[in-house]
């Protein structure tokens, strides 16, 4: 008597959870434009480490006092505005410089960011540098990066 009540208290409304669980999940992903993406965490991965972003006049070398000076355009859709953060540092990831313009949008009319600007920086020492662009979408919740190595001589 206690292992038939036991089965009926605790067995069978796992087994008919799991059943109606299956059952529903398959009706769901029926419809159209639905799929299961159990690695959710893969897709935000991918989409801060793709380099959508494409950096315009940025040269392999500078000479002391010239400037650095670049645009970007931005290839991913879901990226249509945002902020741009431009940050140069030293080759071991010291920040020398970083430039913000927010309120940045892709349109017909504005294919370069900064809009109506070009980021400009005069680097006095020589050495080896990096440049970062990040793009943050309008909430701050999803980024794009892309980062170049340039040499000051």
């Amino acid at each position: 008597m206690v292992r038939g009540a036991t089965f009926v208290v605790f067995v069978l409304p796992v087994v008919f959870s799991v059943i109606f669980g299956s059952v529903v999940m398959m009706d769901i992903l029926q419809e159209p434009g639905r799929e299961l993406n159990l690695m959710q965490f893969d897709s935000i991965e991918e989409k801060s480490h793709n380099e959508p972003l494409e950096l315009v006049g940025l040269k392999e070398q500078y000479a002391v006092s010239e400037p650095v000076q670049i645009q970007v355009i931005n290839d991913n859709l879901a990226f249509s505005c945002g902020d741009l953060y431009i940050t140069i540092y030293t080759i071991d990831d010291n920040a020398i410089t970083q430039s913000g313009y927010f309120h940045q949008c892709f349109d017909a009319g504005n294919s370069f960011l900064p809009i109506d600007e070009t980021f400009s920086e005069v680097i006095d020492i020589p050495g080896e540098y990096k440049l970062v662009v990040d793009f943050l979408d309008q909430n701050q919740k999803n980024s794009i990066t892309t980062s170049e190595k340039f040499i000051v001589k």
